[in-house]
């Protein structure tokens, strides 16, 4: 009995333990597969992963062309002024010949004394002056007997009068006599100091261009009209004919004679000496006997000159308007020159 009972206990004891070894290979096989599914899962995230990498580093083929982007800054826009044709040349009044081959669309050459009109091109037509209207401007500051000695001081308005269409020198706060001002804007034809000769006389701006405009019809200059003292509005307009009746008013004023021909001039600015040089390249070489002159350019009047020069001992007053090219005006004036000592005596052609 006691023999049986060990042995029946072995064979318990056996079947137990053999049941735990069979049992324990089906767990490990049921998550075999979910373990190797994972490493491959991993793998092939792995590969993935570096054939990314390995794209992204991957060169370019030798013979593919490579395409290179450059930014292209757009130029500043020029000002509406700068767009503009002249009104000369809206006219149709460019491009016509005359005799003397003048590169000026209008021109008219007078006596000064005799008023006897000796040479005229489209001299009937009233366009915009430019900074020739300076010359009236300098006239209604002498005229008002302002005192010349007189500290006139730059303001932000006078700087930002035309934004966008003046270059100077002629800093804000900048200080200088009433004479001074006069100076650089006749013989350099500054438009910051024109600008501040009108705001400093009695009543401002507006009164000034009132003054300017009797003036002008005390003149007889029917056919022009003033809007403000530097010539950038091209509401500043005259003809030819009424042109030499300005010029004749003011050479009868030393100053504005003396002050439109001077070569140069040197000034102290913000501490430091500035010098300002004539517009006219004639009046610097020296090259005419010119007793008056002013210069003037904007888009819509092109390059403009008026002269009162002695040529063969006859005093004569030239006016030149939309002259095309920065020195054509100034060789005009010169080829007026040559022909008339060529031809001392020319036809009178009528009198203003």
């Amino acid at each position: 009995m006691i023999f049986r009972s060990n042995l029946l206990r072995k064979l318990m004891v056996g079947l137990l333990s053999s049941s735990l070894l069979l049992g324990a290979p089906v767990s490990l096989a049921q998550n075999a597969p979910q373990k190797e599914s994972t490493k491959q899962g991993a793998k092939q995230n792995t590969k993935q992963s570096n054939n990314q990498q390995a794209a992204k580093k991957k060169p370019a083929p030798k013979n593919q062309k490579q395409v290179r982007t450059s930014t292209t800054r757009a130029k500043s826009a020029k000002a509406p002024d700068e767009k503009r044709p002249s009104f000369a040349a809206a006219m149709g009044l460019r491009g016509n010949q005359d005799e003397l081959n003048l590169k000026s669309s209008v021109a008219l050459i007078v006596d000064r004394h005799t008023h006897e009109v000796l040479f005229e091109k489209n001299a009937h037509a009233a366009l915009p002056i430019a900074s020739i209207t300076k010359l009236m401007t300098s006239l209604v500051v002498l005229e008002a007997e302002l005192p010349l000695d007189e500290t006139i001081v730059i303001s932000q308005a006078d700087v930002n009068a035309y934004p966008g269409r003046t270059r100077s020198r002629v800093t804000q706060g900048a200080k200088m006599t009433r004479e001074q001002a006069m100076l650089l804007s006749l013989m350099s034809s500054e438009n910051r100091v024109s600008q501040a000769l009108g705001r400093n006389f009695p009543g401002g701006l507006p009164a000034f261009v009132e003054a300017m405009n009797a003036k002008a019809k005390l003149l007889g200059m029917s056919q022009s009209k003033f809007a403000d003292p530097t010539g950038l509005s091209s509401e500043n307009v005259s003809s030819p004919e009424d042109l030499t009746r300005l010029v004749e008013a003011a050479y009868q004023h030393k100053v504005i004679r003396d002050f439109s021909i001077k070569p140069d001039y040197s000034i102290m600015i913000a501490n430091r000496e500035q010098k300002f040089v004539n517009t006219n390249r004639l009046v610097r070489a020296s090259d005419m006997d010119i007793g008056l002159q002013k210069t003037g350019y904007i888009s819509a009047a092109g390059r403009c000159l008026v002269m009162q020069a002695k040529v063969v001992g006859r005093d004569v007053v030239m006016v030149f308007l939309d002259s095309v090219g920065k020195q054509s005006r100034f060789a005009d004036a010169v080829r007026v020159r040559e022909w008339l000592e060529s031809n001392p005596n020319p036809e009178s052609i009528r009198k203003l």
